[in-house]
C-alpha cells in the first residue's frame, strides 16, 4: 500500500514538470524599450508540433498589449514579431505561451523589465528658485452645460463620435466569431501599434470610425441573424486581410512610411474590389 501511494505522488509531482518542458520560449531584449520591435522564439514538443500557440502579452498595469495566435511548424518552431507600444510605462511585462492537445492544456510563463517612453524620463536638473507668487485676477466660475473657453464661459459642443483607439471592429467581429480571432486581432494590432502611433494616421482612423459606426451595428446584426450572409461579408473581408498583412512585414514608424504604404494599400484594394471584376465582365459582355 506505501508503494502504491508513493507511486502516486511521484507521478503527481513529475506530471507537472513534464507538462512546462513541453512548451519553452524567449525574447530578442533583456528590457522593452518603446517602439522597438522584439522577436519570440519558441519550441513545443512531445506530439505538439504543428499546433496553434496562444501568446499573451500584458503591461506593467496589467493590461493586456498583445493577444495572437501562431501556428508551429513540423519541428515544433514557432516566431512571433510584435512592436512595443511608445507610450509604455516602466515595470515588468508578463508574457504567457499556451497550447492545447486533447483537453489539456501546457503553459509557460516568463516577465521581461521594460524602460518608459522618453517623454517620461526627466533628466536630473538643477532645483529651479520658486517665483514669488503674482496675483491672478478671479476665474469666473461657469454654470451646468458651459465651460472656460478663453476666459468666457461658453456652451459645451457635445457631437457622438466613436473613439479611435478602443472601439471594437464590429463587422470582423461577428464574421469570424470572437474579438480574439486571429483577423481581428490583426486589425486592432495594425490599428493600435502602426496608425494610432501617428498623427496622419489617427487623423485617418478619427474621420473613418465617424463612417464606420454609422452602418457596422447593422451590418453585424444582420451577420448573426443570416448564417449565409455571414459567409458573404466573410468572402468579401478575406481579400482585404490578406493585403493588410503585408504591412507586418514593412516598418510604419513616420509619417511618410504610413501615407505611402497606405494609399499603396487602398489603390490595391480598390484594384481587387473594382477593377479587377469590372474588366473581367467587359471581356465577358465582349465574348457574348
Amino acid at each position: 500500500m506505501k508503494i502504491v501511494l508513493i507511486a502516486i505522488l511521484l507521478a503527481v509531482s513529475i506530471v507537472p514538470v513534464f507538462a512546462q518542458s513541453l512548451i519553452t520560449f524567449d525574447v530578442d531584449t533583456t528590457k522593452f524599450m518603446a517602439g522597438e520591435i522584439v522577436e519570440l522564439k519558441g519550441k513545443v514538443t512531445g506530439g505538439l508540433e504543428g499546433q496553434p500557440v496562444a501568446v499573451e502579452i500584458k503591461d506593467a498595469d496589467g493590461n493586456v498589449m498583445l493577444i495572437r495566435t501562431v501556428t508551429s511548424d513540423a519541428n515544433g518552431d514557432f516566431v512571433l514579431k510584435f512592436k512595443v507600444p511608445n507610450t509604455v510605462n516602466a515595470g515588468e511585462f508578463d508574457i504567457a505561451t499556451s497550447v492545447e492537445l486533447d483537453g489539456q492544456s501546457f503553459s509557460e510563463t516568463k516577465s521581461v523589465e521594460s524602460v518608459a517612453s522618453t517623454s517620461e524620463l526627466v533628466p536630473d536638473q538643477e532645483p529651479v528658485p520658486t517665483p514669488e507668487p503674482v496675483q491672478q485676477e478671479p476665474v469666473p466660475t461657469c454654470g451646468q452645460g458651459t465651460e472656460l473657453v478663453d476666459d468666457t464661459c461658453q456652451v459645451i459642443k457635445t457631437e457622438k463620435t466613436s473613439e479611435s483607439k478602443g472601439g471594437g471592429c464590429l463587422i470582423a467581429t461577428a464574421t469570424y466569431g470572437s474579438e480574439l480571432a486571429p483577423q481581428v486581432q490583426q486589425l486592432r494590432e495594425l490599428r493600435d501599434n502602426s496608425l494610432l502611433q501617428t498623427e496622419s494616421g489617427t487623423s485617418f482612423m478619427t474621420g473613418f470610425n465617424q463612417f464606420y459606426y454609422t452602418f457596422s451595428p447593422t451590418i453585424a446584426d444582420w451577420e448573426r441573424e443570416s448564417p449565409m450572409f455571414k459567409e458573404v461579408v466573410k468572402l468579401t473581408l478575406t481579400p482585404m486581410i490578406s493585403s493588410l498583412s503585408i504591412l507586418n512585414y514593412v516598418d510604419m514608424d513616420s509619417e511618410v512610411s504610413v501615407l505611402g504604404y497606405g494609399i499603396s494599400l487602398i489603390l490595391l484594394n480598390v484594384g481587387m474590389y473594382f477593377v479587377a471584376p469590372a474588366v473581367v465582365i467587359h471581356s465577358i459582355r465582349k465574348k457574348f
